[in-house]
């Protein structure tokens, strides 16, 4: 059941869910089509790219993938993998210790839980190593369709400085922001968001004279510009 209470555990009022869908209608006018920008052919390498896809760009981990699923196309094949090797593939994506071992882990859990098959539940995704709630709503939103919310920096900051969350743990906007939101307008929640956080509300330099939120009276940041 999609949750109708904010963090806080009050219902939004409908001056809340007023300003909430007004800027996701913004957004959509500005994003009629949102969806991840990583190249994946099934959910397990959605699931791989999305790990990889921390604290580095799409077009990087675009330009890794191939390579990387050629050499291993299966979790099975990538569970098996030598750590070192996987190293080198996914060096110029940065941090790339950590998510070497982060994607050779979860490939092993999946191997050994789930047959190498990606499960369409948030509950059994997050148990894989490596996998936490965001990684996990992306999957569950681009590869399966399943209403999801996935919080990243983006979201955090975007929808933080316009005044649709006051929280700060990513967990606690997204009960927020699915709550302020009906579960069919879920899918492409995040990657508007997302987008608007990369092209306009940029953390170290928001381009505030261009933004349609501060136009309409619907960013609440006191810090702008």
């Amino acid at each position: 059941m999609a949750s109708k209470f904010l963090s806080d555990g009050s219902a939004p009022t409908p001056v809340q869910r007023g300003k909430a869908r007004a800027v996701l209608n913004r957004l959509i006018r500005r994003y009629p089509y949102a969806q991840t920008a990583l190249d994946y052919a099934n959910p397990w390498e959605l699931l791989v790219s999305t790990v990889l896809s921390a604290q580095t760009t799409d077009e990087n981990v675009n330009r890794v993938t191939p390579g990387l699923f050629r050499r291993w196309p299966t979790a099975e094949d990538l569970a098996a993998a030598s750590l070192e090797e996987v190293e080198e593939v996914v060096f110029s994506t940065g941090f790339y210790r950590q998510k070497a071992r982060s994607i050779v882990e979860l490939s092993r859990d999946l191997t050994e839980r789930y047959g190498g098959v990606v499960p369409a539940e948030l509950e059994e995704l997050i148990t894989l190593r490596g996998v936490g709630r965001k990684t996990a709503s992306v999957v569950l939103a681009e590869a399966f369709g399943v209403p999801a919310i996935a919080v990243d920096t983006h979201v955090r900051r975007v929808t933080g400085r316009i005044g649709l969350t006051v929280q700060t743990d990513p967990e606690k906007i997204e009960t927020d922001l699915k709550a302020l939101y009906p579960t069919k307008a879920w899918d492409g929640v995040s990657m508007r968001f997302i987008q608007f956080g990369r092209d306009v509300c940029d953390a170290r330099a928001p381009r505030c004279g261009e933004c349609e939120m501060l136009f309409d009276g619907l960013c609440d940041w006191p810090d702008r510009p």
